[in-house]
This record gives structure tokens, C-alpha cells and sequence, in this order.
């Protein structure tokens, strides 16, 4: 299934809804450390709420951390960004694929771009710089979600 990554978020209220709404998807995010924030149950549960333990997230201290433990995986490492051509509904998702999600203040350093496997868009109106990290996650995931078939079995 399909995975969420934080490069060093900066709002704990948006990795508070990721968490929220990765818990309600039932995949894992990946948080890559330093973040702006203390990465606490109470600097996160604003926006988590009562989903935070019901969320499954994993903690690398640092990019490289997180890429030995996603080579190691053999996952592919998917960019969203607003430096790319290839729009989000244009890309063949696979389910071992993590999405990385960039800091809110700077997104990720040329160098991690370098090394993604693919760096996708969300297309927006002209004249707009971008779209909140949270919303972005969500679209994006839904995609990847939809095109592999992993979304979760509803109780409904």
C-alpha cells in the first residue's frame, strides 16, 4: 500500500491532519527529522485529535535514515512538488510507493530531488503558488490509493 512522507514539517496542525488522515486510510507516515516543532501527542492532537493513536507513524532522524531504510525496502521515493511537468493524475502509482510531502516553508533541498524517483504536480490556477502540504497529501494519496485498489475495506 502506499505511504505518506513529512520532509522536516513545520506546522504540527498539518501533520496533525496527515496523521488524521492517514489513519483513516490505514497507511504509514514517515516523519523526517529535524521538524519545526516538538513531535509530541500535544503538539500534534489539534488537528489529530483522537485519531493520533489509531495513526501509524515511524520517525527517521534524519534523510539519510529514512533513504537506508526506503532502499532497503525497495520502495520507490514519489515528490510532490510545484518544480514538475507531470501532473499527479498522470502518473502510474505501484503500491510500494512513498510520497514525500516537503517542508511548508522550503519544500526539499536540490539534492533530495535529484535522488526521487519521480516528482509529480498538482495543477493549479494560474497566478497561485501552492496548496496547503495536508490538502496535497490527501489528493495525492487518494490518487495512488484509487489507481493501486488499496483503499481501505469500509465498515459501511
Amino acid at each position: 500500500m502506499p505511504q505518506l512522507a513529512l520532509y522536516q514539517p513545520d506546522i504540527p496542525q498539518n501533520t496533525g491532519t496527515i496523521l488524521r488522515l492517514a489513519a483513516c486510510m490505514s497507511v504509514t507516515v514517515h516523519l523526517i527529522e529535524p521538524a519545526g516543532f516538538p513531535i509530541s501527542d500535544s503538539a500534534l492532537k489539534r488537528a489529530g485529535m483522537d485519531y493520533l493513536e489509531r495513526a501509524t507513524m515511524r520517525r527517521h532522524r534524519s534523510f539519510a535514515d529514512f533513504e537506508l531504510f526506503r532502499l532497503t525496502q525497495n520502495r520507490r521515493l514519489i515528490l510532490l512538488t510545484t518544480k514538475s511537468d507531470t501532473f499527479y493524475t498522470d502518473f502510474q502509482y505501484r503500491s510500494e510507493d512513498i510520497l514525500l510531502m516537503g517542508r511548508e516553508s522550503t519544500g526539499v533541498p536540490e539534492s533530495v530531488h535529484e535522488l526521487v524517483d519521480a516528482r509529480l504536480t498538482i495543477p493549479m490556477a494560474e497566478g497561485m503558488r501552492s496548496i496547503n502540504v495536508a490538502v496535497s497529501a490527501g489528493m495525492a494519496l487518494g490518487e495512488a490509493l484509487r489507481q493501486t485498489g488499496t483503499f481501505p475495506k469500509s465498515a459501511f
